[in-house]
Formats: structure tokens, C-alpha cells, sequence
């Protein structure tokens, strides 16, 4: 009989982190630069170049900074991981009592704790106590290079949306328009974030509207000063 495999929604935690934060952040910083230097009253070529260079700047930052923060958490387990082997190897009878205390806090009685202690240290040591002692699982476990490039793709994605607009809306609608499409955006990846990790979405779709709508306003207005003044 063949096992039965379910798919649950927390396995994509690690790369819907990434996915949700790159295209909020291409979308929100893209936008934002954008909206500042058009409210200076720039032309057009002046407000592609700065999306453009928004964009570039963008994705390689979020692939560098989730590399290495990811990397970092990467290290972290890897320097867990290998004080447990040490520790299995010098002191086995001290981590077989240390995992039958972890199953009885779990509600497990202290006889059968210790059974299911043995048998899982016997079949898989550093596994059982990387998962159940470190909470070091495959859906946790730190993958750098895959939230490196999710982040840099989604983020070039989201960013592209602003972009567009600012190489299509006439340019007495740039600010209202840009403003507009941006936070619509916003509330669509709200929607498709919530979506795939199934949440209700209106709390998302809040979250990432408020919070852009209040950047791109600080911008603009940051912009029109500067434009005014200079």
C-alpha cells in the first residue's frame, strides 16, 4: 500500500516569504522613486532612468541581503548540527535521556518516551534530534540561494508594474495614476499572497496597501518639496 503524502501549506514558507517580500518591496521602493521624482515635475526619460536604476539596484540588493541573512541562518544550523553529532558521539546516554524528556513534556509518559527515544535514536540519531530537540526540519531548514533568487525574480516582477505605468500614463496624471495602479497592485499581491498561504485575505490586502500607500505619500510629498524649493 502506498503511503498516503499530504501537501500542507507551510511547506511554502520558504519561498513565500521571499516571493511576498520581493515583489511588495519592487513594487512599493519602485513605485516610490518614481512618484518623488515625478512630483518634482521631471519628464519622462528622467523618471524611466531613476525606475530603471530603482529596479537594477533593487533585485541585486534583496538577492545579496536574503543571501547573506539566509546564509547566516544556514551557519547557525549547520554549527547546531554539528555540536549534536559531537554530543551523540560523547555522551549518547545523556541524549537519549534529553530526547525521552522532550516526548514527555510533549504529553508522552515517561516508559513509552523512553521506547520511542531508543527506536528513533537507533534508526535516525542526528535527524530525530535535529527535528524534535533543534526544530530543524526540510520545510524550515535555511536554503540561501533559492530566497536569493525567489526575492531578485519577484522583486524585477513587481517592479516592472510601476515601471510600465510611468512609460505609459500621460505625464498630468503621472503622480494620481502612478499612485493609483501602484497601490492596485499592492492589494493584488495582497490577494495572491493570502491566497497561497491560505489566509483570509482582506487582513493582507490592508497590510500591504496601508503600508505602501504611506511610502509612496512620503515620497511624493518629500518630492514636491524638493521640487519646489529647488
Amino acid at each position: 500500500m502506498r503511503p498516503h503524502r499530504e501537501m500542507h501549506l507551510v511547506e511554502r514558507i520558504g519561498w513565500l516569504r521571499a516571493a511576498v517580500l520581493g515583489a511588495n518591496d519592487g513594487i512599493v521602493s519602485t513605485a516610490s522613486l518614481i512618484l518623488g521624482v515625478a512630483a518634482s515635475g521631471a519628464d519622462r526619460p528622467a523618471l524611466l532612468v531613476a525606475g530603471v536604476a530603482g529596479l537594477v539596484a533593487g533585485a541585486m540588493s534583496m538577492a545579496a541581503g536574503e543571501y547573506v541573512s539566509v546564509s547566516s541562518q544556514a551557519d547557525t544550523e549547520q554549527s547546531d548540527l554539528a555540536r549534536e553529532r559531537q554530543e551523540l558521539a560523547s555522551s549518547p546516554e545523556a541524549e537519549l535521556k534529553e530526547l525521552t524528556a522532550v516526548y514527555v513534556a510533549r504529553g508522552v509518559d515517561a516508559a513509552t518516551a523512553k521506547g520511542v527515544a531508543e527506536q528513533m535514536t537507533a534508526f535516525d540519531a542526528i535527524g530525530t534530534h535535529a527535528r524534535d530537540e533543534l526544530h530543524i526540519t526540510e520545510v524550515t531548514t535555511a536554503r540561501p540561494v533559492v530566497a536569493a533568487l525567489t526575492s531578485a525574480a519577484t522583486f524585477t516582477a513587481g517592479a516592472a508594474l510601476p515601471l510600465v505605468l510611468a512609460a505609459v500614463l500621460p505625464l498630468p496624471l503621472m503622480v494620481a495614476g502612478e499612485g493609483a495602479g501602484s497601490i492596485l497592485f499592492l492589494a493584488l499581491l495582497g490577494a495572491v499572497g493570502a491566497k497561497a498561504g491560505g489566509a483570509k485575505p482582506l487582513k493582507p490586502v490592508v497590510r500591504v496597501v496601508f503600508w505602501g500607500a504611506l511610502a509612496m505619500a512620503l515620497t511624493a510629498g518629500i518630492g514636491r518639496l524638493v521640487g519646489t524649493s529647488v
